[in-house]
């Protein structure tokens, strides 16, 4: 028997790159290696949900936990921006 796992992956990698890269212009003093530690600080701060694909977790959400996972996102980013741009200015500081 043949397994195929290249269909599983977390559910909010997309969504997170999508939103880093969506706010990517209004921050533009990181670079590209700072916007993917943006997306590694968020994806930590975030639950990992694995599916094969993402229709079959919407498919099964309530409307509540569909916009907790919004509001988690936002919430999420917000604190991977500055948390990545505190690093930014100590490093720049001892540079």
């Amino acid at each position: 028997m043949v397994i195929n796992f290249e269909q599983v992956h977390n559910y909010y990698e997309r969504l997170v790159f999508t939103a880093v890269a969506s706010q990517a212009s209004m921050h533009p003093n990181y670079s590209a290696d700072n916007l993917a530690d943006v997306a590694c600080v968020m994806l930590n701060r975030l639950p990992a949900r694995y599916v094969r694909h993402d229709v079959d977790l919407m498919f099964y959400l309530t409307e509540k936990e569909r916009y907790h996972i919004e509001e988690s996102l936002t919430e999420a980013l917000a604190y991977a921006f500055e948390f990545v741009g505190q690093r930014m200015v100590k490093q720049d500081s001892v540079n």
